[in-house]
């Protein structure tokens, strides 16, 4: 996937984000857990970036990568990935 691709993901990345922690202007740097991210809200972003993106993430992922623009740059490069068999078969 080149950059325009990269760069549509991101902004699909970023709005799953917003919408799912609700997220203010104000409170674009906070961390998932200070936005009051549980383990739930972590599960309903995974959810929803494999079915509007298609794109395997882990829960583990959103506690690893726990601000936003990490969070994006880490679901960006996993879409360059090409899919293991496993996933294809999905």
């Amino acid at each position: 996937m080149g950059d325009a691709g990269s760069s549509i993901v991101g902004k699909r990345v970023e709005r799953i984000w917003k919408d799912v922690l609700g997220v203010s202007r104000d409170e674009m740097n906070a961390s998932f857990s200070e936005l009051g991210g549980r383990g739930m809200t972590a599960l309903r972003i995974v959810a929803r970036i494999q079915a509007e993106l298609g794109v395997t993430v882990e829960v583990g992922d959103v506690l690893d990568h726990p601000h936003l623009a990490d969070f994006v740059r880490h679901v960006v490069a996993l879409s360059r990935r090409p899919a293991s068999p496993d996933e294809r078969d999905r």
